[in-house]
């Protein structure tokens, strides 16, 4: 299946992403929810599971927000109309929605955050607002109208006193509303309003991306850990100056310069690291020490668990913010654990190649970041 219609993938990376939303008519035909809008709502009656209620026209003031855990009295007293349910990571809760997000491989797994799914009674809605990610937003059930508007950032000014943020303007370009199947592509910064014509579900499928200040504090510890005492600033380019005490544009671009000399191996550590951390490390498992491979036959990567590699300049797995080094030889193994969520024990032990790869298996199973199939 092609999620992306009569759009090739080299056609939406060059013309569409990260550049302009695009509507996918029938993207998905025949979709199936994974869950029922009762069984949505008993999610957000978990303590571990993120979600969010909110209320157009509040008890409290306009666009409401609760967060979880909700209580059943909670769904008792809303109104008919105008709110919607949130529900956060579902994939860290519903195996079967790898399905979904396995549809999506043609952007770097790495960048995916989450699964999110919404339930909205007629006229519920979140507000105009943009977001500092893409997301690719299914439409499940149900009809929604999604309206866009202009580029946003940082600066653009909302609502004062609202418990979510929610756009002062909102000067519409183009609207649309939304069938099961279709889906709609909004790349980051751009404003969206949706609003459910009838009651409706929604899957947005999120991927992050990290930010200047994340990535320069993921790379300071990484450095901090190497300890490159000999990866200096240089200015064998210095020229005479008239003040000794300005700090000039050639002496940033020297900083940069600098910056840019990192070794490979390193930034791509920084950068491993940082987004194979988990989503909720309060909820990472205990360790279980007893837990061996043999016990099973099929074995399963859960949802909360983030995995990536590179192969240059050396052979490195990413998991869960940890970095782990091994022989290029283990490639084939590393590919199969970070690539694909379902495994055999066959497949796993054979596919290692040496001492370090079989170590680094067994303690991906006494750690449950690889568990077996029920």
């Amino acid at each position: 299946m092609h999620v992306l219609g009569d759009i090739s993938v080299d056609t939406f990376l060059r013309d569409y992403w990260q550049k302009k939303p695009l509507l996918i008519r029938n993207a998905w035909p025949d979709f199936r929810p994974l869950i029922d809008a009762e069984e949505l709502a008993g999610l957000a009656l978990e303590d571990e599971i993120e979600s969010r209620l909110i209320v157009e026209h509040g008890e409290e003031g306009p666009w409401q927000l609760q967060c979880g855990p909700l209580t059943e009295e909670d769904f008792r007293q809303l109104p008919e109309s105008h709110w919607t349910l949130l529900i956060q990571a579902v994939d860290h809760w519903l195996p079967e929605a790898a399905n979904i997000l396995d549809q999506f491989r043609f952007i770097p797994g790495w960048r995916r955050d989450d699964l999110m799914i919404s339930y909205a009674a007629d006229g519920g809605s979140v507000g105009p607002h943009y977001d500092q990610y893409d997301v690719f937003l299914l439409q499940a059930e149900g009809q929604r109208e999604w309206r866009i508007g202009q580029h946003c950032d940082s600066t653009s000014a909302c609502l004062k006193g609202s418990a979510i943020r929610v756009l002062e303007q909102f000067e519409q370009t183009d609207s649309w509303v939304l069938n099961p199947g279709d889906m709609l592509y909004l790349p980051p910064q751009l404003a969206h309003y949706g609003t459910a014509v009838g009651s409706c579900m929604t899957y947005s499928i999120g991927f992050r991306a990290p930010s200047a200040s994340e990535l320069s504090e993921a790379l300071a510890d990484q450095l901090a850990v190497q300890n490159d005492d000999d990866w200096r600033y240089q200015d064998h380019d210095l020229e005479p100056r008239t003040s000794d005490a300005e700090i000039t544009h050639s002496d940033a671009q020297r900083l940069l310069r600098t910056l840019q000399q990192a070794p490979a191996n390193q930034l791509q550590a920084a950068l491993g690291q940082l987004m194979t951390q988990a989503k909720y490390p309060e909820l990472t498992p205990e360790e279980w020490p007893e837990a061996h491979l043999d016990e099973a036959e099929l074995w399963y990567r859960p949802g909360f668990v983030r995995m990536a590699y590179s192969r240059e300049p050396e052979l490195q797995l990413f998991a869960m913010g940890e970095h782990f080094p091994l022989p290029l030889a283990d490639e084939p193994w590393v590919k199969y654990v970070c690539e694909q969520r379902r495994y055999t024990a066959k497949e796993l032990q054979t596919l290692c190649q040496s001492t370090a790869s079989r170590e680094l298996l067994q303690q991906f199973v006494q750690r449950q970041w690889l568990q077996p199939e029920e």
